[in-house]
């Protein structure tokens, strides 16, 4: 009798070994490795003056508003989901201090909001991969800030769709307006451009 892997076993060891490799390359090469359901993204540039300080005026507007336990971290570790196979990055988590304290990657669903800047050099990244990923592995808002076309995004509402789990709510925005995520509201003047 031989006895095969199943579909899920399969998928889970594949993941282990994208993660593994991501891991090891972490420190060796520049950019950011990230592993979605379609296998590993690498954004190749590393980040920016403006992507940068763009994450830092973010994480310190956040965090004037919001309470003392929690926070809008823009460190490691990663947020991963290992029965999905994905392993994201965001560029600002806001999550709770007590829910930081564990040893490895974040849990998706302890985020309370996932903050991207959009990269210059893989804008998709943010604006499709992320957006199909953080949904599906339960973040309940996804905000994206693009330093492009200083404009931006606000989804929440997770919904069942045909396709997988779906924001059912997105708000746009201009660099200039007021963007509310989660539960504060936040200044977007004075946020960089990409030149």
């Amino acid at each position: 009798m031989t006895i095969a892997p199943s579909g899920k076993d399969v998928a889970v060891h594949a993941y282990r070994t994208m993660r593994e490799f991501v891991r090891s390359m972490d420190d060796t090469l520049p950019g950011k490795f990230e592993i979605t359901k379609e296998g590993i993204v690498h954004d190749m540039m590393s980040p920016t003056g403006p992507h940068e300080l763009t994450a830092l005026r973010i994480r310190k507007r956040l965090e004037k508003v919001m309470p003392e336990e929690l926070v809008a971290h823009t460190g490691t570790p990663e947020v991963e989901d290992l029965p999905e196979g994905i392993m994201r990055h965001p560029d600002v988590m806001v999550i709770a201090e007590a829910d930081m304290e564990i040893q490895g990657a974040f849990a998706p669903r302890t985020l309370i909001a996932a903050v991207e800047i959009v990269s210059r050099s893989n804008p998709d990244n943010d604006w499709v991969g992320k957006m199909r990923d953080y949904p599906l592995v339960g973040v309940p808002a996804y905000v994206i800030f693009d330093p492009r076309t200083g404009s931006g995004a606000v989804m929440t509402d997770i919904h069942a769709t045909p396709e997988g789990p779906r924001y059912a709510t997105r708000k746009d925005f201009v660099y200039g307006e007021p963007v509310t995520i989660a539960d504060w509201t936040i200044p977007t003047d004075d946020l960089p451009r990409y030149a």
